[in-house]
Protein backbone atom coordinates (compact mmCIF):
# COMPACT_ATOMS: atom_id res chain seq x y z
CA UNK A 1 0.00 0.00 0.00
CA UNK A 2 2.68 2.14 0.89
CA UNK A 3 4.59 1.27 -2.30
CA UNK A 4 2.25 2.07 -4.46
CA UNK A 5 1.07 5.57 -3.11
CA UNK A 6 5.03 6.45 -3.39
CA UNK A 7 5.21 5.34 -6.83
CA UNK A 8 2.07 7.48 -8.10
CA UNK A 9 3.72 10.07 -6.19
CA UNK A 10 6.54 9.82 -7.87
CA UNK A 11 4.96 9.36 -11.02
CA UNK A 12 2.75 12.22 -10.67
CA UNK A 13 5.92 14.52 -9.66
CA UNK A 14 7.73 12.94 -12.98
CA UNK A 15 4.46 14.35 -15.16
CA UNK A 16 5.18 17.66 -14.61
CA UNK A 17 8.62 17.60 -15.90
CA UNK A 18 9.18 14.57 -17.90
CA UNK A 19 7.99 13.59 -21.31
CA UNK A 20 4.80 11.84 -20.76
CA UNK A 21 5.95 8.67 -22.20
CA UNK A 22 9.32 8.43 -20.38
CA UNK A 23 7.34 9.28 -16.80
CA UNK A 24 5.45 6.33 -17.95
CA UNK A 25 8.06 4.28 -18.44
CA UNK A 26 10.00 5.08 -15.36
CA UNK A 27 6.32 4.37 -13.32
CA UNK A 28 6.82 0.52 -15.13
CA UNK A 29 10.68 0.17 -14.23
CA UNK A 30 9.12 1.35 -10.50
CA UNK A 31 6.63 -1.46 -10.41
CA UNK A 32 8.92 -4.34 -12.25
CA UNK A 33 11.42 -3.40 -9.54
CA UNK A 34 9.25 -4.24 -6.56
CA UNK A 35 7.34 -7.36 -8.32
CA UNK A 36 10.71 -8.65 -8.78
CA UNK A 37 12.09 -8.32 -5.21
CA UNK A 38 8.78 -9.69 -4.35
CA UNK A 39 9.59 -12.61 -6.59
CA UNK A 40 13.10 -13.43 -4.46
CA UNK A 41 15.23 -11.07 -7.26
CA UNK A 42 18.00 -9.31 -5.80
CA UNK A 43 17.90 -6.25 -7.47
CA UNK A 44 21.94 -4.63 -8.09
CA UNK A 45 21.45 -2.27 -10.55
CA UNK A 46 19.04 0.41 -12.06
CA UNK A 47 19.35 1.72 -15.49
CA UNK A 48 22.78 0.72 -16.33
CA UNK A 49 24.68 1.84 -18.60
CA UNK A 50 27.78 1.48 -20.34
CA UNK A 51 30.60 3.84 -20.30
CA UNK A 52 30.03 4.58 -24.38
CA UNK A 53 26.38 6.00 -23.31
CA UNK A 54 24.95 3.93 -25.97
CA UNK A 55 23.25 1.02 -24.23
CA UNK A 56 21.57 0.55 -20.56
CA UNK A 57 19.97 -2.32 -18.69
CA UNK A 58 16.68 -1.73 -16.86
CA UNK A 59 17.23 -3.68 -13.84
CA UNK A 60 20.22 -6.33 -13.41
CA UNK A 61 19.50 -8.69 -10.50
CA UNK A 62 20.34 -11.86 -9.34
CA UNK A 63 18.34 -14.78 -9.02
CA UNK A 64 19.46 -17.60 -7.42
CA UNK A 65 22.88 -18.79 -9.22
CA UNK A 66 21.58 -16.74 -12.47
CA UNK A 67 22.34 -13.14 -13.11
CA UNK A 68 19.60 -11.53 -14.87
CA UNK A 69 19.64 -8.96 -17.48
CA UNK A 70 15.57 -7.46 -17.22
CA UNK A 71 14.21 -5.63 -19.35
CA UNK A 72 10.58 -3.51 -18.85
CA UNK A 73 8.22 -2.51 -21.64
CA UNK A 74 5.36 -0.22 -20.61
CA UNK A 75 1.96 0.33 -22.42
CA UNK A 76 -1.01 2.25 -21.43
CA UNK A 77 -3.28 -0.54 -22.87
CA UNK A 78 -3.10 -3.60 -25.15
CA UNK A 79 -4.63 -1.98 -27.85
CA UNK A 80 -1.80 -1.22 -30.27
CA UNK A 81 -0.10 -4.70 -29.22
CA UNK A 82 2.16 -6.21 -26.71
CA UNK A 83 4.84 -4.91 -24.44
CA UNK A 84 7.09 -7.39 -24.91
CA UNK A 85 6.73 -7.82 -28.82
CA UNK A 86 8.48 -4.49 -28.64
CA UNK A 87 12.03 -5.95 -28.16
CA UNK A 88 13.93 -6.10 -31.63
CA UNK A 89 17.14 -7.03 -32.57
CA UNK A 90 18.64 -3.46 -32.06
CA UNK A 91 17.73 -3.77 -28.31
CA UNK A 92 18.63 -7.27 -27.83
CA UNK A 93 21.96 -6.54 -29.16
CA UNK A 94 22.35 -3.61 -26.85
CA UNK A 95 21.37 -5.59 -23.89
CA UNK A 96 23.98 -8.29 -24.93
CA UNK A 97 26.81 -5.69 -25.20
CA UNK A 98 25.92 -4.67 -21.35
CA UNK A 99 25.35 -7.88 -19.84
CA UNK A 100 29.04 -9.23 -21.26
CA UNK A 101 30.07 -6.01 -19.63
CA UNK A 102 28.49 -6.76 -16.68
CA UNK A 103 29.69 -10.03 -16.64
CA UNK A 104 32.84 -9.46 -17.17
CA UNK A 105 33.42 -6.50 -14.60
CA UNK A 106 31.79 -8.98 -11.90
CA UNK A 107 33.33 -12.29 -12.62
CA UNK A 108 30.30 -14.08 -13.45
CA UNK A 109 30.42 -16.70 -15.83
CA UNK A 110 28.64 -16.50 -19.19
CA UNK A 111 26.41 -19.31 -18.35
CA UNK A 112 24.73 -18.00 -14.98
CA UNK A 113 23.80 -15.08 -17.47
CA UNK A 114 19.87 -14.73 -18.00
CA UNK A 115 17.19 -12.46 -20.14
CA UNK A 116 14.03 -11.79 -18.79
CA UNK A 117 11.23 -8.80 -19.60
CA UNK A 118 8.49 -7.59 -17.75
CA UNK A 119 5.83 -6.65 -19.69
CA UNK A 120 3.48 -3.82 -17.64
CA UNK A 121 0.12 -2.90 -19.01
CA UNK A 122 -1.13 0.30 -17.15
CA UNK A 123 -4.95 -1.67 -16.71
CA UNK A 124 -6.81 -0.22 -13.69
CA UNK A 125 -5.02 -2.02 -11.57
CA UNK A 126 -1.71 -2.55 -13.54
CA UNK A 127 -0.92 -5.74 -15.13
CA UNK A 128 2.52 -7.41 -14.89
CA UNK A 129 4.10 -10.51 -16.53
CA UNK A 130 7.84 -11.44 -16.07
CA UNK A 131 8.89 -13.82 -19.16
CA UNK A 132 12.14 -15.93 -18.08
CA UNK A 133 14.71 -16.46 -20.40
CA UNK A 134 12.91 -14.15 -22.96
CA UNK A 135 15.74 -14.32 -25.45
CA UNK A 136 19.23 -16.43 -25.74
CA UNK A 137 22.02 -15.55 -25.07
Amino acid sequence: MIGTLCDWLRHTARRRFWNPDLALGRRGEDLAHRYLRREGFLIVARNYRLAAGDAEADLIAWKGEHLVFVEVKSRRSSEYGLPERAIGEEKRAHLLRVAREYARKTSTPWERVRFDVVAVVFDQPPQLQLFRNAFSN
